[in-house]
């Protein structure tokens, strides 16, 4: 399996949200109180079979289908698929939504492909073959240009979420010298982090693991690095925990340098 093909689906996933876009179309709320429309189930229609005929053998846990009931068996191979990041954006029209496919293998998230096709963007990312972004036009790629997450300055620029912010992040943020704060819809963050136009992304809020596994392989492929804010990296494909539903995540930031997360782990120590 490469980042082309991954690739492709997402391309695949995002012209049936374009599709969508441009239409009148209705919002419902799931039992979560979180927003999906048409875009969202057409999309993961469309790349759940992509998906497995590519790779038969990977366990696909796409969040339309969880919201739906259907949790697959556990496995140490999985596809987490969000099919419209920021849902609110997309009602909002303001661009800042995402197509999200990651393969994570042990808990570790070693591919990821983030797709804005409002914006005509894309980041992709794996262990093997680094990360990069290209603008899309009409549905094709265009050329590649690697990126690499950057050594962090003395002052930091912060990016946190445009529709979820907390005064619990401004709080934590008090620890660096903060130049700016740059807030932004769906995975977009991360893909700010990895490519060096961010340094840190604190999430001190509600997410689940497809909401985040593609951007967190995207940094990871540029030399970032994502933790809990105890400085244990993130890991996914979590079942049975105590204090949350499978696939939930703690709260956790995201570093472009991975020695400020050294940093916050020997913190708290």
């Amino acid at each position: 399996m490469t980042l082309a093909e991954l690739t492709a689906i997402a391309l695949e996933g995002g012209e049936e949200i374009l599709a969508i876009y441009g239409t009148s179309f209705e919002t419902q709320t799931k039992a979560d109180a979180s927003p999906v429309t048409e875009a969202d189930l057409r999309c993961e229609a469309a790349m759940k079979p992509l998906l497995a005929k590519l790779s038969p053998d990977v366990v696909m846990v796409a969040e339309e289908a969880v919201s739906a009931g259907h949790v697959p068996e556990e496995a140490s191979r999985l596809f987490l698929v969000d099919p419209l990041d920021g849902t609110k954006e997309f009602v909002g029209r303001n661009g800042d939504f995402t197509v999200n496919i990651a393969l994570v293998e042990d808990g570790v998230p070693i591919a990821g492909v983030v797709y804005a096709p409002a914006l005509g963007k894309l980041w992709a990312g794996s262990a093997g073959e680094g990360a990069f972004k290209a603008d899309v036009a009409g549905g094709t790629l265009g050329e590649r240009q690697p990126i690499t997450a950057r050594k962090a300055p003395q002052r930091l620029v912060a990016v946190g979420s445009r529709s979820h912010g907390s005064a619990e992040t401004g709080e934590w943020l008090k620890r660096y010298e903060v130049e700016r704060f740059v807030s932004r819809g769906s995975s977009l963050k991360f893909c700010l982090v990895a490519e060096g136009e961010a340094d840190v992304y604190p999430r001190l809020g509600r997410t689940m693991e497809w909401d985040t596994a593609a951007g967190d392989a995207v940094l990871r492929a540029a030399g970032g690095m994502v933790t809990t804010l105890d400085g244990v990296p993130l890991r996914y494909g979590k079942r049975r925990q105590a204090s949350d539903v499978d696939f939930a995540n703690p709260h956790f930031v995201a570093f472009a340098d991975p020695l400020l997360a050294t940093k916050l782990a020997e913190d708290r120590v």
